[in-house]
């Protein structure tokens, strides 16, 4: 079987890279590896998640974080900030770990986690750009846990693509937030953003 982005070991031979990424106006130098998701250039969904959505303080997940641009740039932007970067690719969460290391970044860890399975406690803000290929069911899911595990108040940014589900993951949102709003789009991709409301129970 081929690997995917999400497969927990990737066996495909090493092939590092290292990989310029415009991170909320730093330019930093990132290591990827194959096997891993958008190993040749930062993606355009991941990079207009990162320039969408304000740097803010809190605890903040970046739920599949890959080789890490996305919490590498929100712990970069505000230090008072405590980012935790999860993912279930072990090559990927290798990576990410060493692109902090060498960035010098000292506010964000990185954690091992099929979606919100292994992860404690509960988050300010949650950022995705999403597993697309394992499916709608898997996904829905993912973002019901998601909603378990922010804050009141707290928000969830997703970025997807148009052709890719965006309508129909909105109406999801919707749903069960009881809110989402598209907050931008560029280049068929778009950012969802959808916040727990005060006082909600589970």
């Amino acid at each position: 079987m081929a690997d995917h982005y999400y497969t927990e070991n990737p066996e495909a031979a090493h092939a590092y890279r290292m990989v310029p990424c415009d991170l909320k106006g730093r330019t930093l130098t990132l290591k990827t590896d194959a096997g891993v998701f958008s190993r040749e250039h930062l993606d355009p969904g991941s990079s207009l998640l990162i320039e969408t959505v304000p740097a803010r303080k809190g605890r903040i997940l970046d739920l599949g974080c890959g080789y890490g641009p996305i919490g590498i740039a929100f712990a970069a932007a505000e230090p008072e900030c405590s980012v935790v970067m999860s993912d279930v690719n072990r090559r990927s969460l290798e990576l990410a770990q060493e692109n902090l290391d060498r960035n010098g970044i000292r506010n964000a860890r990185t954690v091992f986690s099929n979606g919100c399975s292994e992860l404690e406690g509960t988050f300010d803000l949650i950022l995705s750009n999403p597993p697309i290929r394992i499916g709608k069911q898997a996904l829905q899911s993912m973002w019901t846990d998601c909603y378990g595990r922010l804050n009141e108040g707290g928000s969830l940014y997703i970025v997807i693509r148009k052709k890719q589900g965006a309508p129909s993951a909105k109406q999801f949102l919707a749903s069960l937030f009881g809110n989402c709003e598209t907050v931008e789009r560029q280049g068929g991709y778009h950012v969802l953003h959808a916040v727990r409301s005060k006082g909600e129970k589970e």
